[in-house]
């Protein structure tokens, strides 16, 4: 087989497992952002609304681990507002090919409000990767690369996982924001802000679901790209 023909195996078997696992109606808005040969490939959606690149060129790509943020002003419109989805049924998650360094704090992925509210998903230096879904505090996780995501299936709590681990934060959930939910970045009052200089190869935000089945399926596409690209 060529390695085109590979990479789209592995992309449908992505989806297929997924909608086994029960976990595809819920994602709402998906980007594989590696494996294409090029940028627009990278932000060409496989559910949802096609992001709004803001400032991404095709050096910034890399067809094995994704696209790297600047830290400073690269960031991409979701296209998907918080509060298209439940405000107790909410799920984002990235791929995190390399750590984001700024740590002021810097986001992955995040929406809200004010400051210290809302959902996202970022790294700080106390805690070091922590995420919140629809709340006004935070939980705490070692930060680790591979898949990074927040849940919220009640409203009475939320979890997190990345590395492998999960943990549960208990906490009343808040109103969803009527903002555009932003990657590599967070999109706050009054503007976006909080911008990664990380890479990532994947995200996707929707509605409650299984992080573990998640984490698998996305994990496993990854390291399929990763087996056949140079």
């Amino acid at each position: 087989m060529t390695q085109a023909t590979d990479l789209a195996l592995a992309i449908n078997a992505f989806v297929v497992g997924c909608k086994q696992d029960r976990i595809w109606d819920p994602i709402k808005a998906c980007c594989i952002m590696a494996g294409w040969s090029n940028l627009t490939g990278a932000l060409y959606p496989i559910k949802g609304p096609a992001p709004t690149n803001n400032g991404f060129v095709s050096g910034d790509y890399n067809r094995k681990t994704g696209l790297v943020g600047d830290g400073s002003s690269k960031h991409l419109g979701s296209g998907r507002l918080d509060n298209a989805d439940p405000r107790d049924s909410h799920h984002m998650s990235v791929y995190v090919s390399s750590l984001t360094t700024n740590r002021a704090p810097d986001f992955y992925i995040g929406v809200g409000d004010v400051p210290n509210s809302g959902s996202s998903l970022g790294r700080f230096t106390t805690p070091d990767h922590y995420g919140r879904s629809r709340f006004e505090g935070l939980d705490s996780l070692t930060a680790s690369t591979g898949f990074f995501g927040v849940n919220r299936g009640s409203s009475a709590s939320y979890v997190t996982r990345n590395g492998g681990s999960e943990v549960t934060t208990s906490g009343s959930s808040v109103a969803a924001s009527a903002r555009q939910i932003a990657v590599f970045a967070r999109n706050y009052n009054p503007v976006v802000g909080n911008y990664s200089n990380g890479r990532l190869a994947f995200y996707s935000i929707g509605e409650s679901l299984n992080l573990a089945a998640l984490d698998t399926r996305v994990t496993t596409l990854i390291q399929a790209f990763a087996a056949v690209i140079p």
